[in-house]
């Protein structure tokens, strides 16, 4: 039996789809599909009942989930040993990054890598989405954490979805809309705004759903929409993540109408990733669904 198959059933039992599934093991809907009713044959029964609500385990399948856990923990376990009596953890592994996923996923995965695998190195790029997938598109990065962009992916790259960020607005807690609890596209055509430059996810969903958007900065990070927020600058359009935790005096309102941002992995479809690439992807990977599991 493959372990990668048992890997696809708990991405689907612990998504609740298939295509959600597939997102995150980075393979197309039909493959994951096929990968499961191929256990299900290799263990002679029904693991996965499926309908358009989306996917759950049967009893047998539920009572299977404990021991492919273990067994997948197995074989991390074994690659990793193989990794390190091989010295997978050398080599230099050049990842790409906007602003957002540097300061929420990348700088934490660097901190651990400096704890844990000291002697591989690593080149943190930050730009944006655009040039991020240009650079992995070129070879120039081994992989890009970015917002998803709006169009589809280059002929030759793979995005895999790590987590869905919600879209709203700062404001300071002595703005006339501070005191609502949910805004509307709408509510921002008679205010000054402040969002990240041209070519970002952001500034081309704000284009997209207010006509002409009194844009007074076009910042280069999160941090500077908080800043310049804090100082009066405008209304800040951006997606909520837990940056810049020393800004204070400014309230979120979620944009009731606005899609979530996806946080997404980027890749070459063809690239065969080093040893120590495969450590940083899995380390990025962990770090974003520590992001989105509640807290207890």
């Amino acid at each position: 039996m493959r372990v990668e198959r048992a890997r696809y059933l708990l991405a689907a039992v612990e998504t609740g789809s298939l295509r959600a599934a597939a997102a995150r093991c980075g393979v197309s809907q039909p493959t994951i599909g096929q990968q499961i009713a191929l256990l299900e044959e290799d263990l002679d029964v029904v693991l996965l009942t499926r309908s358009r609500h989306g996917v759950r385990p049967t009893p047998a399948g539920h009572a299977l989930l404990e021991p492919l856990s273990r067994l997948v923990a197995a074989e991390d376990a074994l690659r990793e040993s193989a990794m390190e009596s091989s010295g997978a953890y050398r080599g230099r592994v050049q990842i790409g990054g906007v602003s957002v996923t540097a300061e929420t996923i990348i700088a934490p995965a660097v901190g651990r890598l400096r704890e844990d695998h000291p002697e591989l190195r690593f080149t943190v790029r930050e730009g944006a989405s655009t040039a991020v997938e240009a650079a992995v598109l070129d070879g120039e990065l081994d992989f890009g954490v970015i917002t998803m962009p709006l169009g589809p992916a280059a002929p030759g790259l793979r995005r895999t979805s790590l987590l869905s960020v919600p879209v709203g607005v700062f404001a300071r807690t002595d703005h006339p809309l501070a005191g609502r609890d949910h805004v509307h596209w709408r509510d921002l055509e008679a205010w000054p705004i402040v969002t990240m430059r041209p070519g970002t996810v952001l500034w081309e969903t704000l284009h997209r759903h207010v006509a002409a958007p009194d844009v007074v900065v076009e910042a280069m990070s999160a941090r500077t929409v908080k800043v310049m927020v804090g100082r009066g600058a405008g209304l800040g359009v951006l997606a909520r993540t837990e940056t810049s935790a020393d800004i204070t005096g400014l309230v979120w309102l979620p944009l009731r109408d606005a899609r979530p941002i996806e946080l997404c992995l980027t890749q070459r479809q063809d690239s065969r990733p080093s040893p120590a690439a495969l450590i940083v992807r899995r380390l990025i990977r962990a770090i974003a669904e520590e992001m989105t599991s509640p807290v207890s």
